[in-house]
């Protein structure tokens, strides 16, 4: 739907009927259980509105807790966060000290947040976490520790994420195994690689849809053995203006798709 058709419904009182008509539509459909998200565009935004890049930054941030509400909402029992890619720490910048504490300022926000025990959510951030400030390492560990014996829902949080890395780290774990004598290698399958990937705590570590943000149709080396068989939904919205009715565009499409292929 274009900016200009959009700009109409909602001045003539028809986008909060189509608002209403699609989410009934949605929640009577098939919910996917695990959702990916690639947080793309908060710098583009930043930019289109004339603003400094830390506030394109703050902008996503606020959008990342409205979209935890509408995942309860629409429970979404497994919701993976690409938040900071490995490759973005060769940075050395204002920039990147700002997001740093932007992280650590949300990840406080949200261990003390109630939510999370109302909704027996467990907490966990995946990626090469030992490069992170100890700050946030601090943080992510109460937040572990607070919310390891939780699984009713599951909130990933990938930082210093590469995909790349990912399957360098499991191949390492596999060969300390091999060297140990705990694995002989005819013993190497898919599940015993899905056992060492960052995933691993997971019940389900392949997200039944990717969505990604700004336009950008690539997945930039997120999840990249677990999305294998997932719906990819790239949508043409910077991150900080994503809405409730944009989550659910994409949870039709996952769904149209779905019955089209009959699964």
């Amino acid at each position: 739907m274009s900016k200009i058709l959009e700009v109409i419904f909602q001045l003539t009182g028809i986008y909060k009927i189509y608002g209403k008509r699609l989410e009934n539509e949605v929640k009577n459909g098939d919910i996917p259980n695990h959702v990916a998200l690639i947080l793309d565009g908060n710098r583009r935004w930043a930019k289109m509105h004339l603003a400094l890049p830390k506030t394109g930054h703050w902008k996503g941030a606020d959008a990342v807790e409205n979209l935890l509400d509408w995942c309860e909402e629409f429970d979404i029992k497994i919701v993976t966060l690409y938040a900071l890619s490995a490759e973005n720490l060769n940075r050395n910048d204002d920039e990147l000290e700002h997001i740093y504490e932007l992280i650590r300022m949300r990840l406080e926000k949200l261990y003390n947040d109630p939510r999370i025990h109302r909704c027996k959510m467990r907490v966990k951030g995946i990626g090469r976490i030992e490069l992170l400030p100890d700050s946030i390492k601090d943080v992510l560990k109460r937040l572990d520790d607070a919310t390891k014996n939780y699984d009713n829902h599951f909130l990933n949080i990938a930082l210093a994420y590469g995909g790349q890395y990912e399957l360098v780290d499991a191949v390492k774990k596999i060969g300390e195994k091999i060297k140990e004598g705990s694995l002989k290698i005819d013993d190497i399958n898919k599940k015993e690689i899905e056992s060492n990937l960052y995933t691993s705590h997971l019940p389900q570590s392949s997200p039944d849809m990717v969505l990604r943000t700004s336009g950008e149709k690539r997945l930039s080396g997120f999840l990249m053995w677990q999305s294998a068989y997932s719906e990819l939904v790239f949508m043409d919205i910077f991150w900080p203006e994503f809405r409730k009715i944009d989550l659910m565009r994409a949870i039709r499409t996952f769904q149209e798709r779905k019955r089209r292929l009959g699964k």
